[in-house]
């Protein structure tokens, strides 16, 4: 089966600064780099690092940066197949700066992540039948977005929605979602409730199942993340590490909990591993090709003296097109 992704692919610019300049300041940064981005295919090469089948629907710009993309898709094991070239936009762009605690601040230029369709989505769903898992954000259109989840809903595919960025959030998508994992700003934009702590949380996920959704990862940061399901809920504390860059920490967590449902994994193990996995990220430079291999998750693992859970291995035959 394949976990499909219907979300962003972008260019990400990274420069790392050691504080955030005051309005109309100049300031040197210490260094600039480029690596590749965008919510969906951040969250896609996460699973495909777990050798699952990853099949990424989503557009770049008919341009250089768009085929440089494609190609780094490709080399992760995520099936392009579906990634919409535009001639209406350039490739989307995210400018990322990362200041001496790591906490990032992000403006993204979505160029031709717009241009994915309603109608785009459509065809992947007609032409394939093996969707077992979809994940959804909200970095693309919402029609598009609810489009997916619409159709997923109609073929009984679990359907994970991370609802990043909080700008892009429509409650609409909650009809069509089967768990919802969102961080403290998402949560505080939906909702009104600020999560910061177990309390908090639960509050959250109850008003969120009265929202329809009986399931939701409430994540915390540092104060972990709640997991509430039905009226349960289970507390799950961070995993301590030494932050350098956060950016790409929640797609790692999202791409990890996709694996670990399709594999039929309960949702507090689950969100346990992906906890892990994000961890490991934060340690990491770069939202993709920061995200551990399956090796080094396993180290950290048996490091930290917890279980690892995605031992199995779907990696399909190469052929991809763009």
């Amino acid at each position: 089966m394949t976990i499909s992704v219907v979300g962003s692919i972008n260019n990400d610019i990274v420069a790392v600064i050691d504080q955030y300049p005051k309005r109309g300041d100049t300031i040197f940064g210490k260094e600039i780099e480029y690596f590749p981005g965008g919510k969906g295919a951040n969250q896609a090469t996460a699973a495909a690092r777990f050798g699952r089948k990853v099949r990424l629907i989503g557009a770049v710009g008919s341009d250089y940066y768009g085929e440089q993309l494609i190609n780094t898709l490709q080399a992760s094991q995520v099936d392009s197949t579906y990634v919409k070239k535009s001639d209406k936009y350039a490739t989307g762009t995210a400018i990322v700066t990362i200041d001496s605690t790591s906490e990032n601040t992000m403006f993204v230029m979505k160029g031709a992540n717009e241009d994915l369709l309603a109608e785009d989505v459509e065809i992947p769903f007609k032409e394939t039948e093996d969707t077992s898992v979809l994940l959804v954000q909200m970095e693309v259109p919402q029609e598009t977005v609810i489009r997916s989840m619409q159709l997923a809903k109609e073929r009984n595919i679990f359907t994970i929605l991370d609802p990043a960025p909080a700008e892009g959030i429509t409650v609409k998508a909650l009809e069509y979602a089967d768990v919802i994992t969102p961080n403290r700003q998402e949560t505080y934009h939906m909702l009104g409730i600020d999560v910061v702590n177990v309390d908090t949380a639960i509050q959250a996920g109850r008003t969120f199942e009265n929202m329809g959704v009986i399931n939701s990862i409430l994540k915390m940061a540092d104060k972990g993340a709640v997991v509430y399901q039905s009226g349960e809920w289970c507390h799950i504390p961070a995993i301590p590490v030494d932050p350098i860059d956060s950016v790409g920490a929640g797609d790692a967590f999202a791409g990890t909990l996709a694996c670990c449902i399709e594999e039929g994994i309960d949702l507090v193990r689950a969100a346990r591993f992906a906890s892990v996995v994000g961890a490991l990220k934060v340690t990491k430079v770069g939202a993709q090709v920061g995200i551990p291999t399956k090796e080094e998750v396993k180290g950290f693992c048996e490091q930290l003296g917890e279980e690892f859970l995605l031992d199995k291995e779907e990696t399909f035959e190469r052929g991809f097109s763009g």
